[in-house]
């Protein structure tokens, strides 16, 4: 297989994205919904005004994971908008991370998650929230390993279909933590 070059997505990419979005989510849940509803809900939340809208707002950023000329994942972060208390206007949220089937389970996605990590903690540490369908146990492994908690839960409507999901939440002091740990074995190797 081709080594996948992870970079940040612009207007340009909009469709590539839109596309990706749309084929991620149906690959990986589509079994889920009855079609309509299903189709519905891609309709709206991978349509190409959208995907434009995510990628003009300075507050969000995107990436795309390309392996030769195929588009075989991508990330969306942002501003906090799941429902839950203790959001508040300075925290961040890993919208989207989504991988073609055959590119999971060999530390693509934990590459691209460290990339938006990144972004998300660029201006210090802050606190990053994640929704996740209640039944990707695989998911919340990922999440839990990378020092996330389950703070909540949450119903998420795709079209007529509300699925229930689960609030987790890493705290900007554990990014503080690991920033440090990380500079002081840098400094100081083991």
């Amino acid at each position: 297989m081709l080594q996948p070059l992870i970079r940040r997505a612009g207007s340009a990419d909009a469709a590539a994205l839109a596309a990706i979005g749309a084929r991620t989510f149906g690959d990986t849940f589509g079994h889920l919904y009855p079609a309509a509803d299903l189709e519905r809900f891609l309709a709206e939340a991978y349509c190409l005004e959208s995907t434009l809208a995510d990628l003009a707002d300075p507050a969000k950023a995107a990436w795309l994971v390309e392996a030769g000329d195929e588009v075989v994942g991508f990330a969306l972060a942002g501003p906090c908008t799941l429902p839950h208390a203790e959001v508040t206007p300075d925290c961040g949220e890993l919208k989207r991370l989504y991988l073609l089937k055959p590119w999971q389970n060999g530390g693509l996605g934990a590459r691209l998650f460290a990339e938006t990590i990144a972004w998300l903690q660029a201006h210090g540490p802050r606190t990053v929230w994640i929704g996740v369908w209640s039944e990707n146990h695989g998911a919340q492994r990922f999440y839990a390993r990378h020092g996330f908690e389950k703070v909540g839960e949450y119903g998420f409507q795709v079209g007529d279909t509300v699925d229930h999901e689960y609030i987790f939440r890493r705290n900007a002091v554990s990014f503080s933590i690991s920033v440090a740990k990380s500079v002081s074995s840098e400094h100081n190797p083991a």
